[in-house]
């Protein structure tokens, strides 16, 4: 799998896109928002920048992309009134793979900019976007010019799928039944993955600035735990019992694994340690059930839970199953993903587990 151009979420407006399907996503931002204040609020007092640099990492599209920077212009505006401050003008960065649906995001900023001054019922200091197609696991920005980088929901996916786990036979994911290497790959992966990140960063944040990043993690130390496996596994079973009917070759299960970990606080404190390019001013843990599905105005069927855990996850991982198994599997697949969610679900409770650090970049030596 090539992740740098098969990774996305599905793009523009219809029924199976991110944009309509990432209320979970806006559930776990909305979590962190008390994190985000006050380092937006620490952060501008101790610089005054005449220009913010706000970077938006993983940030797919929809109305997801632009609830940090509109908290972000909010608290700025909000803390010059009060210091009698000339507002600053904001540079926004949007950045996510080169398959991601830019196109969404940018035709969405006129609307956003005259919302937020509506909301704010004054004019904001000059905001200017831009798009950054490429890899957050490389160097995406010049030296230094960053004062506050935010990434929700997108850590988690790795830069490619772990190599040495062919023998992970049945599944797409770790798993209680994955041989011990395929654990220990999976890990080192994001090992590797995540400390380039930190490399990248660290050359890139300006001395004080921030780093929000929030992972789709777990609790427990033990990395197949349900915490963070069980939406795979459903998919997993929905794929094997097609399997077993002959609507799918076993062995294109046997090559298909997903590219993600879900870390936990620890590993991700361990990481940032060993770079060493940054503080850690907060590790928290939170969670958000499935459950929150169901407040959406746009969920179809408020009856079948799993229906609007299945939409989700089909915006999510539609555009990797397609490539691996071809389109003519998609409606099945995700309705049986609904049965076999609604059948689990009346057995135990579901949650996705956010693992979210804030880090600021210690001086330059």
């Amino acid at each position: 799998m090539d992740v740098t151009h098969v990774l996305h979420m599905n793009g523009g407006i219809g029924k199976s896109s991110y944009a309509n399907n990432s209320l979970l996503q806006q559930n776990g931002i909305s979590l962190t928002k008390h994190i985000r204040e006050e380092a937006i609020r620490n952060l501008y007092r101790s610089t005054l920048p005449s220009c913010l640099s706000i970077a938006e990492l993983g940030c797919a599209s929809g109305p997801n992309a632009f609830i940090v920077v509109s908290e972000i212009i909010k608290i700025v505006e909000k803390l010059c009134k009060e210091m009698n401050q000339k507002c600053p003008e904001y540079k926004v960065f949007m950045n996510d793979l080169p398959g991601n649906d830019f196109n969404n995001i940018f035709k969405s900023i006129s609307s956003f900019k005259e919302k937020l001054s509506n909301e704010m019922k004054s004019q904001i200091g000059p905001c200017y976007f831009y798009g950054v197609p490429a890899s957050f696991y490389g160097r995406i920005f010049p030296n230094q010019t960053l004062h506050f980088l935010h990434s929700s929901y997108s850590l988690q996916w790795l830069s490619k799928v772990p190599e040495g786990i062919e023998n992970n036979k049945g599944n797409i994911y770790m798993s209680i039944t994955s041989p011990l290497n395929v654990l220990k790959a999976y890990y080192e992966q994001f090992q590797r993955d995540f400390s380039l990140f930190l490399k990248c960063r660290a050359e890139e944040v300006v001395e004080g600035g921030c780093m929000i990043l929030t992972f789709v993690g777990r609790r427990s130390e033990n990395p197949y735990s349900k915490e963070c496996c069980f939406i795979w596994e459903v998919m997993a079973k929905a794929l094997n019992d097609m399997a077993l009917e002959g609507t799918i070759k076993e062995d294109k299960i046997d090559t298909f694994n997903i590219p993600s970990y879900n870390p936990s606080p620890s590993e991700v404190k361990m990481e940032v340690l060993k770079e060493g390019s940054f503080t850690i001013n907060r590790l928290e843990v939170s969670e958000v059930k499935f459950e929150s599905l169901l407040e959406s105005e746009k969920c179809e069927s408020f009856n079948d839970f799993g229906y609007n855990v299945a939409k989700c996850m089909r915006a999510i991982a539609e555009p990797m199953l397609v490539n691996h198994f071809g389109k003519a599997i998609t409606e099945e697949l995700f309705y049986r993903y609904k049965e076999i969610f609604n059948d689990c679900m009346s057995k135990e409770e579901t949650k996705v587990i956010n693992v979210t650090i804030l880090l600021s970049r210690k001086p330059y030596v």
